[in-house]
């Protein structure tokens, strides 16, 4: 029997680095387009409002000065005089018959249970439609 020479078919693998590399830059070039696609910002420009201070001249227009409605757990204030529900939906129905222009604002303590502070801008919005917003601090 003849047997071949070993050493000879012992030659070391070579490694053909071409398409790894075109794979790779394939996969580099896909990362960079999504990522570009996911900066750019997308959104709403919202104009958020003033702090309802009671002041009209510093709001720079013509309306009048904001309903402000404190709610705390000890009570409910309108312009920093304490009211009951009952009295102070018709305040609110008297403001906004007198001022078509009127803005009734909304604000809670924070140890108000949310419960109550949705309930009452739901009776609000019942009575001034559009015009009753939350004041966030």
């Amino acid at each position: 029997m003849r047997f071949k020479n070993r050493r000879a078919s012992h030659q070391l693998p070579e490694v053909n680095l071409i398409p790894m590399m075109d794979v790779l830059m394939t996969v580099l070039t896909f990362f960079i387009i999504i990522s570009m696609t996911l900066t750019i910002e997308q959104g709403v420009n919202v104009e958020l409002p003033g702090r309802p201070d009671g002041n009209a001249s510093a709001q720079g227009s013509d309306r009048p000065a904001p309903a402000v409605i404190r709610v705390a757990p000890t009570g409910i204030t309108l312009n920093n005089q304490p009211t009951t529900e009952p009295e102070l939906e018709q305040q609110i129905q008297t403001y906004l018959a007198q001022n078509p222009d009127g803005v009734i604002a909304i604000q809670a303590t924070p140890e108000t249970p949310y419960e109550q502070v949705v309930q009452l801008l739901g009776d609000m919005k019942d009575i001034g439609g559009n015009r009753v917003s939350l004041v966030i601090d």
